[in-house]
């Protein structure tokens, strides 16, 4: 998709992307809300940290997906770094196109070029299409992932 562009998101992409957050089947019975001060206190600490990365990509001059990639360090592998990939959205009406094999294609790569060992995901046990499209990436379902909530927020 040459008409994509990928870039770090900025303050002003805020109200979009929790709109992508938002526009799923798991999102929906989340609560996400208009822009507020949590939303406000993540984004900069996601922004400041140069181990993470908020990646909103555009078509058309509008915002139509995001993912969010960490940078881990870690002993394990040789001491290698790993790269995180979490909360990859594409809008709804952009969905089936290849935008959303574009972006993580993108990610990939950016891992790649940082000289990452790995790049790993978590998704939810519910998102099947979600599963479908990762192993077609070459993703593999190697690990049981566990989660301890520590809020109603989780």
């Amino acid at each position: 998709m040459t008409d994509v562009t990928y870039r770090e998101a900025v303050r002003a992409d805020l109200p979009a992307v929790i709109a992508l957050l938002a526009d799923d089947v798991l999102g929906k019975a989340r609560d996400f809300t208009e822009v507020d001060e949590a939303y406000e206190r993540a984004f900069a600490d996601i922004s400041a940290d140069p181990r993470n990365q908020l990646i909103v990509a555009e078509q058309g001059g509008e915002l139509v997906g995001c993912l969010q990639i960490t940078y881990i360090p870690g002993l394990g592998r040789h001491g290698a770094e790993r790269s995180l990939i979490e909360s990859v959205r594409v809008r709804s009406d952009r969905r089936g196109q290849g935008l959303g094999r574009a972006l993580m294609a993108w990610a990939i790569d950016q891992a790649r070029q940082r000289g990452c060992a790995l790049v790993q995901l978590t998704t939810d046990k519910a998102r099947q299409d979600a599963h479908r499209f990762y192993l077609s990436l070459g993703f593999v379902a190697s690990h049981e992932g566990m989660k301890l909530p520590l809020s109603d927020l989780s």
